[in-house]
Order: C-alpha cells, then sequence, then structure tokens
C-alpha cells in the first residue's frame, strides 16, 4: 500500500501520442492503481513527449527537482519508460531520488541490491590489495601502526564548510521558483510565505515540516534578496 509524497512521471515516445493520449492515460491509470489506497499524495504530474534513448529530458529533469523539493519518490507507469539504460537509472539513485515503478514496485530493490552486491565485491578488491600493500611495505621494514586517527587541516575544514555552503545554496535555488510564484499571487511577507511552506508540506533544509519565517528570511538572504522586496509581476 502506498504512503507519503510521490511525483508522477508520464513520457510517450511521439509527438501524435502525446496530443492523441494514446499510451497516456494508460500510464496514468497505472499510477493511480498503484497508489490506490493508503496514505499518499501527488506533488506534481509531469509529461515528457521523447525518445528514450535520451536522458536530457526536460520535463523529468522538472520532477527529479519536485521530487528534491519535496522530499518525494517519483512514480513511473512502466519501467521502461523511464530509460532503457541501466546507468541512467542507477544515476537517480546516486543523486538520491528513489523511484518505483508502478508495474514492478519491487524494481527500485532490486537494483540497489545489485549495486550492493558489486561495490560490495570492489570493496573485497580494494581489500586484498591493500593487504598485499601492507605486506609488502612490512617486507621493506616499513613501520607501520601507530596513532590512527586524523585531525582535519585547515583546507579539510574550509572543503567541508563549502560543501555545506553548497547544499544550502541548492536548496535554496530549488525555493526560489516557489517562492517567486508566492510572491507573484500576492503572498510578500515571509510569515506568509512559511505559513504557505508548510501547509504545502514542502520540507525545510532540516527536513522539518514546519517552517518559521526566520528560515525564509535565510532562505532570501542567500538568493541575495530581501523580505521588503516586492511582488513579482
Amino acid at each position: 500500500m502506498a504512503a507519503g509524497t510521490f511525483v508522477a512521471y508520464y513520457r510517450v515516445s511521439t509527438a501524435k501520442q502525446g496530443a492523441s493520449g494514446l499510451g497516456l492515460e494508460a500510464q496514468r491509470m497505472a499510477v493511480r492503481a498503484y497508489l490506490n489506497g493508503g496514505e499518499w499524495r501527488l506533488a506534481g504530474e509531469f509529461t515528457e513527449v521523447e525518445s528514450g534513448k535520451r536522458s536530457d529530458r526536460p520535463e523529468l529533469a522538472k520532477a527529479i527537482e519536485t521530487c528534491r523539493l519535496y522530499g518525494a519518490r517519483l512514480v513511473i507507469a512502466k519501467l521502461d519508460r523511464l530509460s532503457r539504460d541501466i546507468h541512467f537509472l542507477t544515476g537517480l539513485e546516486r543523486a538520491g531520488i528513489r523511484f518505483v515503478a508502478a508495474d514492478m514496485p519491487e524494481a527500485n530493490e532490486m537494483i540497489v541490491h545489485i549495486m550492493a552486491v558489486i561495490a560490495q565485491a570492489e570493496r573485497k578488491m580494494i581489500g586484498a590489495r591493500t593487504k598485499a600493500a601492507l605486506a609488502a611495505a612490512k617486507a621493506r621494514g616499513t613501520v607501520l601502526g601507530g596513532f590512527r586517527g586524523h585531525v582535519p587541516t585547515d583546507a579539510e575544514r574550509a572543503a567541508a564548510a563549502r560543501t555545506n555552503r553548497d547544499r544550502a545554496d541548492t536548496r535554496a535555488a530549488l525555493l526560489s521558483t516557489v517562492i517567486e510564484r508566492l510572491r507573484a499571487d500576492g503572498v510578500t511577507s515571509v510569515t506568509g510565505i512559511a505559513k504557505v511552506l508548510t501547509e504545502r508540506g514542502i520540507p525545510t533544509a532540516r527536513g522539518g515540516s514546519h517552517w518559521r519565517a526566520t528560515q525564509v528570511r535565510n532562505v532570501m538572504a542567500r538568493l541575495g534578496e530581501t523580505a521588503s522586496r516586492p511582488p513579482v509581476t
């Protein structure tokens, strides 16, 4: 039984199919059937008229962005509607996007399992090479052991800080479009924006469900904006 927040993605291969709805309605029905029952909500639906051989699909990019915004799972009707390229599927996993196919709900777990098996094999090979390298170093008289901890250098601390800033900037960029639309609709105060973000179920940077005015103000500051900026017209 489905539960949580989902973003639906549909794809048809030709413009004719897109205009006629041929195949599209069947995909919608399959997704709805999968979501039938349980406690779930659909944060968005995106339809692509594109060849499955291409990976630069703009509607899929929007769907992924919406998944990131809501912390949602991407749902598709059939596994081949997403892509026939296994590298593209695992790319979604690496990007942190969870997905499920209505015709094969276990596919996500299967792919993760395959990746885990491959990673395990790689770890074994790395471990074997490490042991061989240590044995060779010991044979040369190299003293092994000693302090195994690690004191971060100033450069490493700076790099970690940059990573955190980059993550915050990415999150703010995802929210910018939503905030602009709210302003265009007349919601201009940080308190009002915080209320709408909470009502829409958009999680905060730390995964919280309730937005505060200070959090909205921080996002605006990161975007180089001010809370008093006039609404977009």
